[in-house]
Order: C-alpha cells, then sequence, then structure tokens
C-alpha cells in the first residue's frame, strides 16, 4: 500500500489505477491517513533547503577579509594581490565545506532510506511467509499471496514456497492465486520449470485449464506432448481435454 500511495502522489499510473486509489483514499480511514504522512514527507524532502554558512561564520569571515584588505596598501590592484588570491581561496573552502556537507547528508539520507526499504521488504516477506502457512484459514493464505505478488524478483525460499502452495494447497482459489503468482515470474528457469512439471500433477480441472492458458501464454512448446496426453486421458473432463486441444493448435 505504501508503494502505491507513493506512486499516486508522484503522479503514475494509469487513470484507472489513480481512479482505484482515490476510491480507496475515499473510503479507508487507515489508507488515508498513511497517504496524508507520506505526502507530508514527500513533501518536506521536495522542499528541504541546502545547507549553508550561518550568519555568524559569514560575518566573521568578511570581516577577516576587510581587515586583511586594509593593511595591504600596495600600488597593485586588489584583483592581481596575493590578498584577493588568499580571499578566493578562503571563499572556495567555506563553499567545499558547505558541498562536503551536503554530499554527507544526501548519502545518509540515501543509505537511510534503503536501510528502511530493505526492512519493509523484510517484514512482507515475513508476513507472506506466516500467512501461507496458516492453515486454518484460506482467506488469510490469499492475502500471503498477494504480498508475494507485488515483489519484483522473489528468492528461492518464496518461489519454494508458492510451489508447494500451488500443487499442494487443499484450496483451488488459493492453488489458482499461487499459480498466478508464480506466472509473473515466469521468466525465471526454477519457475518456468515448475509450472511444466506442475502440469502433470494438477488434479483440479480449474487449476488445469488456468495451468495450460499460462503455459499457452508463455509459448512454452515443451508441454505438447503433456497436452496430447491429456487429450488421451479417459479420466479427464471434457473443459480440460478441449483446453488443451486448443494449446496444441496454438503452440504446434
Amino acid at each position: 500500500m505504501e508503494s502505491r500511495i507513493i506512486g499516486y502522489i508522484d503522479g503514475k499510473g494509469t487513470e484507472q489505477e489513480r481512479a482505484i486509489m482515490e476510491s480507496e483514499l475515499a473510503h479507508n480511514s487507515k489508507s488515508y491517513a498513511l497517504y496524508e504522512q507520506l505526502h507530508e514527507v514527500i513533501h518536506t524532502l521536495d522542499t528541504v533547503k541546502p545547507l549553508e554558512p550561518s550568519g555568524k561564520l559569514k560575518m566573521e569571515f568578511e570581516k577577516a577579509l576587510q581587515n586583511e584588505i586594509a593593511a595591504q596598501k600596495k600600488t597593485k590592484t586588489i584583483f592581481f594581490s596575493p590578498v584577493f588570491y588568499g580571499a578566493a581561496a578562503a571563499v572556495l573552502l567555506v563553499m567545499a565545506g558547505v558541498a562536503i556537507g551536503n554530499w554527507i547528508n544526501n548519502n545518509q539520507q540515501q543509505a537511510k532510506e534503503l536501510a528502511e526499504l530493505k526492512q519493509q521488504v523484510d517484514e512482507n516477506r515475513r508476513v507472506m511467509m506466516a500467512m501461507l502457512e496458516n492453515q486454518q484459514s484460506a482467506s488469510q493464505r490469499m492475502t500471503g499471496l498477494s504480498v508475494a505478488y507485488e515483489m519484483d524478483k522473489p528468492d528461492d525460499e518464496i518461489v519454494s514456497v508458492l510451489v508447494k502452495t500451488m500443487n499442494e494447497d487443499p484450496n483451488s482459489n488459493v492453488r489458482l492465486a499461487a499459480m498466478e503468482a508464480l506466472g509473473k515470474f515466469s521468466s525465471e528457469a526454477t519457475v518456468r520449470n515448475a509450472l511444466i512439471q506442475s502440469l502433470s500433477t494438477q488434479k483440479d480441472p480449474i487449476v488445469q485449464i488456468a495451468l495450460i492458458q499460462l503455459l499457452v501464454k508463455m509459448k512454452e512448446k515443451g508441454v505438447v506432448k503433456q497436452l496430447e496426453q491429456m487429450t488421451k486421458d479417459a479420466s479427464m473432463m471434457k473443459a480440460v481435454k478441449d483446453e488443451a486441444y486448443s494449446g496444441i493448435f496454438k503452440l504446434s
């Protein structure tokens, strides 16, 4: 939700996605409260001013400069005198100090943001794992899968849990959701192989049909033989056989 709200504040997303978010903010007080907090933080970051030397430091520098100029009474112009070069060096030192201070602050802020992001990812991962291990509530396991679907790239452990859920969960809807989450990462070789292998183990017609459609969408021609076997299986439902025939036609 945080990443979706930040994207909304930054003006990202399609019109439909933004309309969905506006509806969410209008009807969910917790989401709106989070929106206000994030909006305030982002506004503060956008308006923060770079560090500058204090007024006292400026006054002391100008006073020292004037005293040095007054002490020099040579006929050469100030521009070509050592006083000018000394003053210029002092100015450069002050500017360099300010720039270094800004650079350090920016790096510290970036490091802090990365640490917070990692902490959030780890927390999402922990929540997802806990929900998927909940054997009492299918709705909780569905919620855990929605967390997995928001991830950009899962690790091996998460993939393993998703595959196990797709193949073994007692609830058809949960198995479907796990399959869809894995489909998002089908470019990964381990995920692709797991989806192919699952075709020969699935018994639920709903999951079988959805899995055939996903493999066809992935243009996985390696499953044609499996699909042919399914069309010859007398125990297979007609709807599944029809989908297998369609898959063979599209992949051939």
